[in-house]
């Protein structure tokens, strides 16, 4: 530790230091990522709000632990937490956690130098809560964390090659999680789709289930928080909100078919032109209203440095709780048209005057989550256009 020079920060009421580098990279000699500041806030109220509704102590395992931050604060501004372990496969990264739990006074943090899946398997059944937050893909580590989590548990994940589950490179995709994706305006949505779509697949393996509390795409990364559930009929009732989203890129046409092996439809039943599919992903809700809720109301007793743009995003994944899968974006559908994209106010208050369901989406700023079908999107608009 002598021999870097260390930069000291604080987030929450946690206080830490580590080497300091000029690049957030995995070739930094002690990883931490201050762009991610966002997520460990989130994830405080996230795992807050699970230890309310168990209304017991929970034991946590941060798999990653770079500098120990995640875990570190886990243990200091969450009630209720009884032992947290801290794994890395670094040396030098379990020095500094040391030093960090040690600065911060804390107990009852256990510090471990293994491969992340080894880790797991060893230590089945003794987590409450398994937070995988890697530098990458946690594709590889889903299995043992399958193996691993307690019939009643919470699982934290996170991805961070979203040019994989977006579609950008597909190939990877196919490869990591096992799914096909299609890199369309609802790209990110797809991506979280697959994401929880291969999570549920692997622990289903286990005859474990799961459902989603919250989910969001955020800036270069996407996070899932998924309640683990025991039992194999549990899992196979779970498994049937597997299936493809079928897109047509003529005429934005979509349709989502549940059904791991269920027939989908080769062409689009409005212009003709093939359909594009993307799947298997999960087409079951990726947000939960009242757990979303509680964490908002859980955001009073927490000291979190991004708390304006913490609560705009769980109050816009509140507000998209209910919708149906994938949404329009506004401006591609103008472009389609050829025309100038009018107010988003007045788009939704005509869609909804119109007997459909309409909202905002986190995952785009000009997106409409709506059940209207594309062609009457469509007509909307040219009306608005034409005055």
């Amino acid at each position: 530790m002598d021999d870097y020079k260390l930069k000291t920060i604080e987030e929450g009421t946690t206080k830490i230091e580590f080497p300091e580098y000029e690049k957030v990279s995995s070739d930094a000699p002690v990883f931490y990522n201050p762009h991610m500041e966002l997520n460990r806030d989130i994830s405080i109220l996230a795992l807050q709000t699970y230890q309310k509704e168990h209304g017991k102590e929970i034991n946590i395992c941060d798999l990653f632990g770079g500098s120990g931050i995640r875990g570190i604060r886990y243990k200091n501004e969450i009630n209720g937490v009884g032992d947290v372990s801290i794994n890395d496969i670094s040396e030098l990264a379990n020095e500094f956690e040391k030093h960090n739990v040690e600065l911060n006074n804390l107990d009852n943090i256990s510090i471990h130098n293994n491969d992340a899946s080894i880790f797991l398997r060893l230590n089945r059944g003794k987590f409450d809560v398994i937070d995988i937050d890697p530098f990458g893909t946690p594709s590889p580590f889903l299995d043992s964390a399958g193996y691993c989590a307690r019939r009643e548990s919470l699982l934290c994940v996170t991805a961070t090659d979203t040019s994989a589950l977006c579609g950008t490179y597909k190939e990877p995709c196919i490869r990591k999680y096992n799914s096909k994706p299609y890199k369309s305006e609802y790209c990110h949505e797809t991506g979280i789709r697959i994401l929880v779509g291969f999570c549920a697949l692997t622990l289903s393996k286990y005859a474990k289930c799961i459902e989603v509390l919250l989910s969001h795409s955020t800036e270069h990364y996407m996070r899932l928080y998924l309640k683990v559930k025991k039992g194999s009929k549990k899992s196979d009732k779970s498994l049937t909100n597997i299936g493809y989203i079928s897109h047509c890129k003529e005429c934005m046409y979509r349709e989502c078919n549940k059904g791991l092996a269920t027939a989908i439809p080769a062409f689009c039943p409005e212009c003709g032109e093939k359909l594009i599919h993307a799947g298997p992903l999960w087409l079951g809700k990726i947000q939960n209203k009242e757990f979303i809720s509680d964490m908002i109301d859980e955001s009073e007793n927490k000291k979190l440095n991004s708390e304006k743009q913490l609560l705009k995003l769980l109050n816009a994944c509140l507000i998209e709780s209910e919708s149906p899968a994938t949404f329009y974006d506004v401006h591609s559908i103008c472009r389609y048209l050829k025309i100038s994209a009018p107010k988003l106010d007045l788009i939704f208050e005509k869609i909804i005057k119109n007997g459909y369901e309409a909202e905002k989406t986190h995952f785009s700023p000009t997106g409409i989550k709506t059940n209207a079908p594309i062609n009457e999107i469509k007509k909307i608009l040219l009306k608005l256009n034409n005055g």
